[in-house]
């Protein structure tokens, strides 16, 4: 039985047994709405004569859902306490991410009031956690205040982003991810890498899964408007091959021995912004291809291949595997070059799939990789 409160004193780093737990995966699915919102507005804007500020946008706000989810997730990884003051306030954080996603069609029309006072609730809920975390762990309280401090001055920088410029929020975007590293200069806290690294990876599942979802939809909508079968059914299956085969390159081996210091691994985090992003954003370039715009080529190709970097920066180059490392660049430059063809879809998947081959024939098995192989 959950009790109301109890010390949040720090976890073990080298906790076992340490999985997700309901709320954790509670609070990933109501991020998925934001996600699903940010990619359909995504998708609105990709067929609009000047998609160019409809991405822009969507670099913006998925800044802001990505920031707040990786902000609770490495919060939790070290004081998940479970106590029902915990619970309530990860419920408020939730409130506002769905305050966010009710905002986020407006922020594609440049009001960005709804979704900043939601990214407020959430980031104003963790301050209150980090408090909590000050008072009963008095080995990392500098740290946490220092996560409080920073959080809390800059949600009111955030505030008056109306009043602002635009290009600010890039400047108050680098101030966010600055905070962590500031915080966490004095005592680190105790981050557990395999519990951090299955919380990325069911994000990513999630995202991949949203992606599918959107496809799905458009095949469905297309089939009832009567659009040429044969075109629907190669669009589809490239479609599937194409998740399928981002969903085989991030799982392809372990990542939570890659997580050997504090840099490597907020470098480790903070690099998933692009394979969050990218992966959510080929969802909507797919349902841009059931609709057959004239520029569905880049809209897929571009976030393909975006993902194909992040998943080598990420799971490859840090092996050493300098074949491999080549052959994954290569195939981002091709899967950029596919636009160009007339078959750009399946051009796309045919790429992915041969990178699959290629990365199971030349990858070293992941038992056999010793750990001091890895860059510290």
């Amino acid at each position: 039985m959950t009790t109301w409160y109890r010390p949040m004193r720090a976890r073990g780093m080298h906790e076992v047994h340490r999985v997700s737990t309901p709320l954790e995966l509670f609070f990933d699915l109501c991020f998925v709405v934001a996600v699903s919102q940010a990619a359909a507005q995504l998708h609105h804007a990709l067929g609009s004569d000047h998609p160019g500020p409809g991405v822009v946008h969507y670099v913006l706000i998925f800044f802001g859902i990505w920031w707040a989810w990786m902000n609770f997730t490495w919060f939790a990884t070290a004081y998940d306490t479970d106590d029902g003051v915990y619970r309530a306030t990860t419920l408020l954080q939730i409130t506002g991410v769905l305050i966010m996603a009710a905002g986020v069609p407006r922020a594609f029309e440049d009001d960005f009031r709804i979704v900043i006072a939601g990214y407020v609730v959430m980031r104003l809920a963790m301050v209150s956690q980090w408090l909590r975390a000050a008072k009963a762990d008095p080995e990392r309280r500098r740290t946490a205040l220092r996560y409080a401090v920073g959080i809390f001055v800059l949600q009111l920088l955030w505030l008056c982003l109306p009043l602002l410029p635009v290009w600010m929020f890039p400047v108050f975007a680098l101030l966010e991810m600055a905070v962590p590293i500031w915080a966490e200069h004095t005592t680190p806290t105790t981050w557990h890498p395999h519990h951090i690294t299955e919380r990325y990876s069911l994000f990513t599942l999630i995202v991949l899964g949203e992606s599918v979802l959107a496809a799905t939809a458009a095949t469905q909508a297309a089939l009832d408007a009567g659009t040429g079968i044969a075109d629907l059914a190669v669009l589809a299956a490239s479609g599937l091959l194409i998740v399928f085969g981002m969903w085989w390159l991030y799982f392809d081996r372990p990542a939570s021995y890659l997580l050997t210091s504090l840099r490597t691994s907020l470098i480790w985090g903070y690099s998933h912004y692009l394979v969050f992003a990218s992966a959510a954003a080929v969802g909507a370039g797919l349902e841009e291809a059931v609709e057959a715009h004239d520029h569905i080529g880049w809209a897929i190709a571009v976030p393909v291949a975006v993902y194909v970097l992040s998943a080598w920066a990420l799971q490859v180059r840090p092996r050493k595997e300098y074949v491999l490392d080549a052959v994954h660049l290569g195939a981002a430059a091709l899967i950029l070059l596919t636009p160009l063809t007339p078959w750009a879809v399946p051009a796309t998947a045919v790429v992915v799939v041969l990178l699959v081959v290629f990365s199971l024939l030349l990858g070293r098995p992941s038992n056999l990789e010793p750990p001091q192989l890895l860059e510290s």
